[in-house]
């Protein structure tokens, strides 16, 4: 009887030792061994709203987080300024070819009577004409500036997107260039996930992807749309290169870098929001006809 109750813990301690490996096994290839990450962000770009002409903000269409779409007024900058100066601008157009006419009148009829005038006095006369067509050409640009200018006073959205930390009042002055809103632009809404590098041979464009927000059960599904071309080599400088600069977990361990993998989202719950900043998971699925993935060691 003793010994059934031995054999019998016996096996019941083999069974739970062997649950447990399976479990630990389980894990380790979920998540050192599939293409797994829980290191991935909501992103989209940001496009920056900049005034092209300076001025005193007069209206201010828009609130913070609205939704905008392209060719939308955003703003608008001291119109009566920009049509006075569109005025001025006519007139002295109009000044031009009053004094062009009357210049070419006065060559015609010099040019009609060459026995009376010098050569002199007639070249001159013809040398004003073409000094007035020039100018009349300046004025003529003068005015499509001023005319431009006054449609540039309605600061436009250039794409469809979503007002971002907008803090804008009338009677602020605006220089041009300068940015003074921006927009977050909602079709490059986009998940992307920082891969470790001994994973990327697992990784395919193309390959369908599962996203999972924090705090949000529902699936995100996506498909992988590209990989990173490169990151920033921390270690040795180049930070002029313009490539995506990944923080390293630790310094005194030789730990797998991690690339960038970018998820095109192909269907978004209903209950759940994208805003860019959001923690996400992204699990990446093997697609039919992917070769097996041989892996080295990681030293």
């Amino acid at each position: 009887m003793i010994r059934r109750h031995e054999i019998l813990r016996t096996c019941i301690t083999a069974v739970v030792i062997g649950i447990v490996l399976a479990a630990i096994y389980a894990l380790w290839l979920r998540y050192q061994v599939e293409p797994l990450t829980r290191d991935g962000k909501v992103r989209a770009d940001l496009v920056p709203i900049a005034a092209d002409v300076s001025g005193l903000i007069t209206e201010v269409r828009i609130h913070d987080d609205e939704v905008v779409r392209k060719g939308q007024i955003l703003l608008v900058i001291d119109r009566p300024r920009y049509r006075l100066a569109l005025d001025q601008a006519e007139a002295n157009l109009a000044t031009q070819r009053v004094v062009l006419a009357q210049a070419m009148r006065e060559d015609r009829r010099n040019q009609a009577m060459p026995e009376l005038l010098a050569a002199e006095v007639i070249e001159q006369g013809h040398a004003r004409v073409e000094s007035l067509r020039t100018a009349l050409g300046q004025a003529v640009a003068a005015r499509d500036l001023a005319r431009l200018n006054l449609e540039r006073t309605y600061v436009r959205a250039p794409v469809d997107g979503t007002v971002s930390n907008m803090t804008l009042q009338p009677g602020i002055y605006l220089n041009a260039g300068k940015p003074a809103v921006a927009l977050v632009y909602d079709h490059s809404l986009r998940v992307e996930g920082y891969f470790e590098e001994t994973k990327l041979p697992a990784v395919h464009v193309g390959d369908p992807a599962s996203v999972y927000l924090m705090g949000v059960a529902d699936e995100i599904r996506g498909h992988v749309e590209s990989i990173a071309a490169g990151v920033e080599d921390r270690e040795r400088g180049g930070g002029d290169a313009q490539l995506a600069n990944v923080n390293p977990s630790f310094t005194w361990v030789r730990l797998a870098q991690r690339i960038p993998v970018r998820i095109a989202i192909d269907y978004l719950p209903p209950n759940a929001r994208l805003i860019p900043g959001q923690t996400a998971t992204v699990v990446i699925h093997d697609r039919p006809g992917n070769k097996p993935v041989h892996r080295s060691l990681p030293w």
